[in-house]
């Protein structure tokens, strides 16, 4: 069994390149979604396509893990509870996160939230420089560094214990850089962390429980 967390905090439109591909403006403050912790599979399984959706992308992101418990917690306390970082895809139904206004069903499938292996990352370490790339068929589709985020990855998991504690072996998806795009039945979807490690996926049709 691999890593899964007890729940899953993720950040939208945290890349100003992100949000204006899709037609949005950058948010004021973050823009906090939850992905349920049974969309987690791990390396190698098969990311399915569900058939109420034509249209599934890939979301490359870097993911950090806490490990401590973290609650109204200043920036400097926040980056302190930074244990560990993981490649992940938040796999989104963008058709359906058009058309139902909030996300819970788009983000939310079975399968959609391939997750690594988690890699501890030292306290003195500069998480602005984190990068991660997404590769579709060994073609790269997404590359960014943490530094070009909205908000750092400190203020983030500050705000969110502003509003949730936050609990050891929580995961927080960062937020997506540029470069969205399709994915279909065959494809192999890869989420490189240099450093920390690379994620794949193959990708499938869903196919209905006997």
């Amino acid at each position: 069994m691999g890593y899964t967390p007890g729940k899953i905090v993720c950040v939208g439109r945290n890349y100003a390149a992100h949000a204006r591909e899709l037609g949005n403006a950058v948010p004021e403050r973050p823009l906090l979604f939850l992905k349920p912790p049974s969309a987690v599979i791990h390396e190698g399984d098969a990311i399915r396509i569900p058939a109420a959706s034509r249209q599934v992308e890939h979301e490359g992101e870097i993911g950090v893990v806490i490990g401590a418990r973290l609650r109204q917690a200043d920036e400097a306390t926040a980056r302190a509870a930074v244990q560990a970082v993981v490649c992940m895809n938040d796999v989104t139904a963008r058709d359906l996160q058009k058309t139902d206004g909030q996300w819970t069903r788009a983000k939310g499938f079975d399968t959609f939230c391939p997750v690594g292996t988690p890699v501890p990352i030292a306290q003195d370490a500069d998480l602005t420089a984190l990068e991660v790339i997404c590769r579709v068929n060994g073609e790269v589709r997404q590359h960014g560094y943490a530094r070009d985020m909205a908000f750092s990855i400190p203020f983030l998991l500050s705000t969110i214990s502003q509003i949730m504690t936050l609990e050891p072996g929580d995961l927080i998806a960062t937020g997506t850089p540029e470069g969205v795009g399709p994915l279909r039945s065959g494809d192999v979807v890869e989420v490189e962390i240099p450093g920390i490690g690379v994620l794949r996926n193959p990708v499938t049709e869903h196919v209905t429980d006997a």
